[in-house]
């Protein structure tokens, strides 16, 4: 059960430079209150009613603070860009890549992979994301000219069957030429951050664009991941690639936050972010989370090969909805599908 802080519990004062987030519970009307200040943290569990009385003692700008990650939790930024899909939404993993690290050479050819984005739509796939660069830890890009002529024709041709297809790249002369031929979403593991002219192509077609975290790059992101917070410091980074979309005209409406789970983490840190995922709502948008067959549930299961790891990808995936994901990207539509549906059944309140 439990344990909810008594107003005395909560800091008299705050330390300079500390910083606040709000986490949410399954308990009605319950928050967890962290403070942050470098590496010191401190957490308390309190009662609405008790935070907001504490609150209204605090200087202005932590009740701006405040004010604004409660604003986040409570009201969620609704995917008007999905139509009439209600999440959790089903983002199925499209590869047209020789060398990832699940699917690597499933689907590099393009009749393959267009035949394979078929199949996972035909399963209950909602958005199908195409990506034709591995990004894979060690991975390195390959040239302009390959990951077009891997990724485009792909996209082009499911774009007549697909409402949402996401295009997964850092490159803006692919995303470029993707939203040419009918992709509507962009997906990017650097946060728009890689190239220079991504924010600006963002603006000028208006679509919902995926905010990724990832520490280092693909090449050299897991020789040495390093967190004072793994969960905390993703929150930051995530809420200063918002401010700058924000800052160049890209509405929050069509931003989605992604964690990164994998992408310059241990299993340690995947593990921190899962339990905290929740942290994220207060930056009040859409999260989307991609653990489908990732190494740590390997580790943690047993299975080596990453096509076995469907249970334990499976059971993130209801955690992580659980916490709040909006979006799971995953290779496993069906079974996906299945396990929201039965998930959905059994909690009335969330039914899809």
């Amino acid at each position: 059960m439990t344990e909810v802080a008594a107003n005395r519990d909560l800091p008299a004062s705050l330390p300079d430079q500390a910083t606040l987030y709000l986490k949410p519970l399954s308990v009605p009307n319950v928050v967890e209150l962290i403070i942050r200040r470098g590496s010191d943290i401190r957490r308390v569990v309190t009662s609405d009613a008790s935070l907001a009385e504490w609150a209204g003692r605090q200087p202005a700008a932590v009740q701006v603070r405040l004010s604004k990650l409660r604003s986040n939790l409570e009201h969620q930024v609704a995917l008007d860009w999905a139509g009439a899909r209600k999440p959790p939404l089903i983002m199925g993993i499209v590869n047209t890549t020789p060398d990832s690290f699940s699917d690597g050479g499933d689907h590099a050819d393009s009749d393959a992979a267009i035949a394979h984005g078929h199949r996972l739509l035909d399963e209950g796939a909602d958005i199908l994301d195409i990506g034709g660069e591995s990004t894979r830890p060690g991975a390195v890009p390959p040239p302009l000219d390959v990951e077009l002529a891997r990724a485009i024709p792909v996209v082009e041709a499911l774009a007549r069957a697909a409402p949402l297809v996401s295009i997964d790249t850092r490159r803006a002369a692919v995303m470029r030429v993707a939203l040419d031929v009918g992709a509507t979403m962009l997906n990017d593991i650097s946060a728009l951050g890689h190239d220079p002219a991504s924010l600006g192509l963002a603006v000028a077609h208006d679509v919902p664009v995926v905010l990724m975290h990832m520490q280092g790059t693909p090449e050299t992101m897991q020789l040495a991941p390093r967190y004072d917070d793994a969960p905390l410091d993703i929150f930051d980074f995530l809420e200063q690639r918002i401010a700058a979309c924000e800052a160049a005209g890209i509405s929050r409406r069509r931003i989605i936050v992604d964690p990164g789970i994998g992408f310059g983490k241990t299993e340690a840190h995947n593990l921190a972010i899962l339990r905290d995922l929740a942290v994220l709502l207060g930056l009040g948008c859409p999260i989307m989370v991609g653990a489908s067959r990732k190494g740590f549930v390997g580790r943690l299961s047993g299975a080596d090969a990453p096509k076995d790891r469907l249970a334990g990808s499976l059971a993130v995936a209801l955690h992580a909805v659980g916490q709040g994901a909006a979006i799971l990207r995953v290779h496993d539509v069906l079974a996906t599908r299945q396990a929201l549906s039965l998930w959905a059944a059994l909690r009335p309140d969330q039914a899809m």
